[in-house]
Order: C-alpha cells, then structure tokens, then sequence
C-alpha cells in the first residue's frame, strides 16, 4: 500500500505526463485522474473537436493499461458491446466471445449517439464489474473504469442519457475552449509535426501499472475523514433534495460518490485528511449529473451548477483540526 506521499507524487507525474499531450485542460486531467483514484467513471461533455477522445487516449499510455474503444453510433447492438456467445461448429457448441467491454480502460466515445437499449448494456459493468450473458456472470478486468464522452444534446442525433446511467457515473465533466494563448500553442506543436493520431511520437512515460492503481486506491482508505466532514457532505446532498429549483435530488451513490473524490483529492494534495475545500472544489462535478430541475427553472435558464453553488454557500462549512 502506498502511502500519501508517494501517492502525490506519482498523482502528480501522471498529471504533468498527460498535460504534454493535452494543452490547457489542467482541470479535466485532474480532475478525470481523482475519480479514475477514487474508483469511479467519468462523462466528459463537450462539442467536437475539443480533445476528447484524445485525453483517454493519452491515459492509456500514461496508466499502462489494457484500452478499448467503442464508437456508439445508433445502431450499436447491446452484444456488440458485452460480446455474445456464437455457434462454434468444430467444436460442435456455442462459445462466448468476449465484447470490448472486457478491458480495464474502456472509452464509449460518444455514448449518447446510441439508443437507451444499448446505452444500458454498461450498467451492470459500471455498477457490479461485470457482464451477465445467458445467466453466466463474468467478471471485468481490475480495474475496470469507463470514460465517456458525449457532445451535448442539442446536437443533431443523439439521445439523452437514461438517469439510471447518469447516476453511474462518478463524476461529469465540462469541456471548454481553449484560450487564444493555448490555441496558439496547439498549432505551432501542429506546424511543428505533432499528430494527435500517432501519440506514440510523443515518447510518453508510462506513469503506472494496474496493480499500482489498486494500490493507491486501497491507500485512500487511510485518508481520515472527520464527523465535521460526513456532516457537511450529507447537508450537501440532502439539500439538493430540498431545493426550490430541483424536481429530484441527489442519492445516496451522490454522498458515497463525494466522500470517495474528497479523499483522492486530499491525497493528490499529499493530507491524509479531508477538508471541506477538498468536497466543496469536487461537488460540481459529482452533482451535477445526478439533480433534475423543475421545468419552470429550465425555462427560466437556472442551470444546475447555479444550484450547486447556491447550495455550497447555504450549506455550514465545519471546522476541521489537520
């Protein structure tokens, strides 16, 4: 088991491993890293052409795992992604043939492209580890973590996510623009000869081993987390259930969910403890998938970060010794 120390360090190396490739998204990589730390999947949200696709890439190289990639498109078949049993003449019988979902890095580029039906084939995997076919339960890789990406509904043919699915997800993320500066930067790396498309021209340094995650995770164990803090993050959670503007709360995976960022959080930091900026900077993230609002708070363009952070202010901060 690694200790806080040695899990900042190698938090830190991976970060500044992956920023080589992808410019100006400081926030996403680490953001995407504590909940890969924390146990958890990521939904990263934004229009094409963002760098998507290319920042799970570019983990795969970095955490020296086993990557597999699906294109969601709508006529994705549920089998195509857990894989099905087919006739095997030779041998005279059916033999299972293992989807792409059996790796421990899975990208589902583009999840919301596929109907509802497939789009459901993840859950059991997200949820439970595993893949039920034909009553036979077959577990996944460790670790196993889905990233996906979605651009956002308004686009031309795609499919909301079903809220059972969204609730998977540990954390959602926001992709942005570049600045101009960092645009600037990303093209003269371009004049100069990078290709997105060939990573392995960048040399890089594979940070970690899937047994080192499993151990920097089983280290967020020793990450103390105070009364104060379960308070706070339950006061958070509940009130999300309470809110004027919010037709549906969070669950209780909401609270498990912030708990488990904030300790990764506070290790990435090199604390063996949680403090309420730890929970308050990760609260978005956890949340913000997991809240329906009202429709007369759509239509008066309430967001739900803007209830998040109405609910971040309102909540009493507690007072935690280090």
């Amino acid at each position: 088991m690694m200790n806080i120390h040695e899990f900042r360090d190698r938090f830190a190396l991976m970060k500044r491993e992956i920023e080589r490739v992808l410019l100006g998204q400081e926030e996403i990589v680490e953001s995407t890293l504590i909940a890969i730390l924390a146990g958890g999947h990521v939904l990263i949200e934004g229009v094409p052409g963002l760098g998507k696709t290319l920042l799970v890439r570019t983990l795969a190289h970095v955490l020296g795992c086993t990557f597999k990639r699906i294109q969601f498109t709508p006529d994705l078949m549920p089998s195509d992604v857990t894989g099905g049993n087919i006739f095997n003449q030779k041998e005279d019988r059916f033999v299972f043939h293992q989807g792409p979902v059996f790796t421990q890095l899975l990208l589902a580029d583009e999840i919301n492209r596929a109907p509802a039906k497939t789009q459901s084939s993840l859950l059991e995997a997200m949820q439970d580890l595993a893949v039920t076919t034909d009553g036979i339960t077959r577990p996944l890789p460790d670790p196993f973590f889905v990233i996906a990406t979605q651009n956002p509904i308004e686009s031309q043919g795609t499919y909301p996510l079903p809220e059972a699915q969204l609730d998977r997800f540990l954390m959602k993320l926001h992709v942005r623009h570049p600045s101009a500066q960092v645009e600037r930067v990303m093209l003269r790396n371009i004049a100069q000869g990078f290709q997105p498309a060939h990573l392995e021209t960048m040399q890089l340094q594979r940070v970690i081993s899937a047994e080192e995650i499993a151990a920097l995770r089983r280290g967020l164990y020793g990450v103390r987390v105070d009364d104060g803090i379960l308070e706070y993050i339950t006061d958070i959670v509940s009130k999300s259930r309470t809110h004027r503007s919010i037709y549906l709360g969070a669950s209780p995976r909401g609270s498990i969910g912030l708990l488990a960022v904030s300790r990764a959080q506070a290790a990435s930091q090199g604390r063996d403890f949680v403090i309420p900026d730890d929970v308050k900077a990760l609260a978005p993230a956890v949340l913000r998938h997991r809240v329906i609002l009202h429709p007369d708070a759509e239509i008066e363009g309430i967001s739900t970060d803007d209830c998040i952070e109405e609910i971040l202010r309102e909540a009493k901060v507690p007072r935690t010794a280090a």
